[in-house]
């Protein structure tokens, strides 16, 4: 117990700390088109978290830490980059498409943002996202399908499968969450900024290194092999004027998202004037 205490703590600590970093505005320095100062600075930091990182992969290799796998298959959708990859409507894309192929999935993700990410919880279509995170907000209206969130991705499954009667799983990100077992690993990237300076945290926006891409099953190219492209303008808010905004007007664009830039582009592609407003990734609006 002990063990799996510190790998939770481990685990949440390695994903908060690109969260930080990109918080403090120094992934900026991630994707330019030589390396800064401030990476030389950062590369020590980048060769430890690699030794780390090897040295927890062997020891789930070994057998060390424990790997938990279920009855039913897992696929883990994830990417090897911090930020925005579009893993999620990826997610959605592929509950429509299991359910459509007679599946029953079921979804599991973090609940970034929440408070109830503490412990697992199965998230209802009306809850807020100050409770569950914006991002379990728009699965469990958008997929069609029951969601769990957790930090800890195994108790999540489990809580899944006693609540809803699932023949295969579904992980939003997860990749690096060893514990959990997996059948398929689908890895999203991000096909304009791909890898950025090519450097690990926090000298650089990887998580692991490429090399991971060759293990995985799939790769999806957001941009290539996988096109988002916008439907319609939808009301935040009751009587919003978004939906009457005549695209030859300037507007403000607000994005809190893992890369505002690609939906500031898509707005601009569309005929918008924008003027736009970049907050960090699954920002807490204030009213």
């Amino acid at each position: 117990m002990a063990i799996m205490r510190n790998y939770i703590a481990c685990n949440s600590k390695m994903f908060h700390i690109g969260m930080q970093l990109q918080m403090l505005e120094i992934n900026r320095y991630w994707y330019q088109p030589s390396l800064r100062f401030i990476t030389f600075i950062l590369l020590p930091f980048s060769w430890l978290f690699r030794g780390c990182i090897f040295i927890r992969r062997q020891l789930y290799r070994l057998g060390f830490l424990k790997t938990h796998r279920f009855n039913v298959p897992v696929i883990i959708v994830g990417n090897i980059t911090v930020g925005g990859t579009g893993k999620t409507p990826f997610v959605i894309w592929l509950a429509h498409y299991l359910i459509a192929q007679g599946y029953r999935p079921g979804i599991v993700s973090r609940g970034v943002g929440g408070k109830r990410q503490i412990k697992p919880y199965r998230v209802k279509q009306e809850d807020a996202a100050t409770e569950v995170g914006d991002e379990a907000v728009l699965l469990a209206q958008r997929a069609n399908c029951p969601l769990v969130i957790g930090i800890d991705r195994v108790a999540a499954v489990r809580e899944l499968l006693q609540q809803a009667p699932c023949d295969i799983v579904i992980s939003d990100d997860g990749l690096q969450h060893y514990r959990l077992g997996r059948d398929i690993e689908i890895v999203i990237i991000d096909g304009s900024r791909r890898f950025g300076n090519n450097c690990l945290l926090p000298a650089g926006p990887l998580r692991e290194p490429v090399s991971r891409l060759q293990s995985v099953d799939f790769v999806v190219v957001n941009g290539e092999d996988m096109i988002l492209e916008p439907v319609e303008l939808l009301p935040v808010i009751a009587r919003s004027e978004a939906t009457r905004q005549s695209p030859d007007k300037k507007a403000h664009a607000v994005a809190g998202i893992g890369h505002p830039d690609r939906f500031f582009l898509t707005l601009k592609q569309a005929g918008f004037d924008i003027i736009p407003h970049a907050f960090p990734d699954h920002h807490p609006y204030q009213p």
